[in-house]
């Protein structure tokens, strides 16, 4: 009897010994191996891409960097600063005795400096206009160490966008983001010239896109980021993890004036249009209506019983402009502009902007209640500062 055990004993280890070895070299047999997916298909899930670019194993965007730097310059300008004389001063009786001891002709000049980003081979620089505006002497210098006088082509102080040109050979180019396809919370990348220390990246995210109604520019559509923007970081680049242009820094929003803010970005579809117009025409001529508009409240849309609070409110129309000639008035709230919707004053001066002078379009307001359409002869908006 203990020998019959024995040999039962060592035939059941042996094959416990033998299924454990097949199980491993082929899981598809164990017990409910049908609930699992056969080892030789890849699974459908699709992966998810990594958050930040992994090169060589290491979390990186220095590739990112490595295209986009050598197309963002520093910018360095200086202008003369009036000052007034004492009257005494320009007296002959007192030059005569006291000379220019106590001030010369000379007028004192005041420098800044800035950023600005290659967008042509044939010279061309986009920067901010308040980087440029009233400069006497514009001086760019270069990621590889050349520098060159810089001459303004053209400004337009409503998006507040420069251009520049240079004459130099085989420049570095940025190429431009399809900004439509950026979203909330996509790293981006500013590189600039703050404290004019040399050139600088700093990281952050995309927190809001559309940004309007901030007082900072006539033409606002700013992408918001928190990725630090110091003084002297105007007019440079805002990138994505590739390397493209997505927008031109252009403000901070802080209590200190240090980069503990948020920062706002002109989107590069807007520098594009801008560049090219001025590039093209010296300026850019936009479309005029004529009106002084308010958004609709949710208080207004119940006193005029509009079903959606949205629309322009026209508060005032200008006399012989081109919104009065098409019998607009005061109290009208605008709801389209050739066919497409106004969600806000912001967007109807965006709207109206885009139009071609001499341009004529239907656009749809309510007026005691009922919608109706008005035919504008669209007008050239003038200039405020000439």
């Amino acid at each position: 009897m203990k020998k019959l055990w024995l040999i039962f004993a060592q035939t059941t280890t042996v094959g416990l010994a033998v299924w454990f070895a097949l199980t491993t070299l082929y899981p598809q047999w164990r017990p409910g191996s049908a609930l699992l997916p056969p080892p030789h298909k890849e699974s459908t899930v699709p992966a998810v891409p990594p958050a930040v670019p992994v090169q060589g194993g290491v979390a990186s965007y220095h590739g990112a960097v490595a295209r986009a730097m050598p197309a963002v310059v520093n910018i360095y300008t200086a202008k003369a600063v009036k000052s007034r004389k004492h009257p005494l001063l320009n007296d002959p009786f007192f030059k005569r005795y006291f000379g220019d001891r106590f001030g010369g002709d000379d007028a004192p000049r005041a420098s800044s400096l800035g950023s600005g980003v290659i967008v042509s081979d044939k010279g061309y620089i986009v920067t901010n206009n308040h980087v440029v505006e009233s400069a006497d002497e514009i001086e760019v210098a270069l990621a590889d160490g050349r520098t060159a006088e810089a001459t303004v082509i053209g400004t337009d102080p409503d998006t507040d966008i420069a251009v520049i040109k240079i004459e130099l050979d085989k420049l570095p180019v940025i190429e431009f983001a399809d900004v439509s396809k950026v979203q909330v919370g996509d790293a981006v990348l500013a590189i600039g010239n703050p404290f004019g220390v040399g050139q600088t990246v700093t990281m952050g995210i995309v927190s809001a896109m559309g940004r309007s109604q901030l007082g900072i520019n006539t033409f606002e559509n700013f992408i918001q980021t928190d990725a630090a923007i110091n003084p002297g970081n105007s007019g440079g680049a805002l990138v994505d993890v590739k390397g493209s242009l997505v927008g031109i820094n252009s403000a901070i929003y802080s209590n200190s004036g240090g980069s503990l803010g948020i920062g706002f970005a002109i989107p590069a579809s807007t520098v594009k249009q801008v560049m090219e117009a001025i590039i093209k025409d010296g300026a850019v001529t936009r479309g005029w209506l004529g009106v002084e508009a308010q958004d609709v409240t949710p208080d207004l849309a119940t006193s005029f019983k509009l079903k959606d609070v949205q629309g322009a409110l026209i508060a005032r129309v200008v006399g012989g402009s081109p919104a009065d000639r098409a019998g607009l008035r005061a109290g009208d709230i605008l709801q389209s502009i050739a066919g497409q919707p106004v969600a806000d004053s912001s967007a109807m001066l965006n709207l109206i902007a885009a139009l071609k002078p001499d341009e004529e379009v239907d656009m749809q307001a309510y007026r005691s209640g009922q919608l109706q359409t008005f035919k504008v002869h669209i007008g050239k908006r003038p200039k405020l500062n000439p």
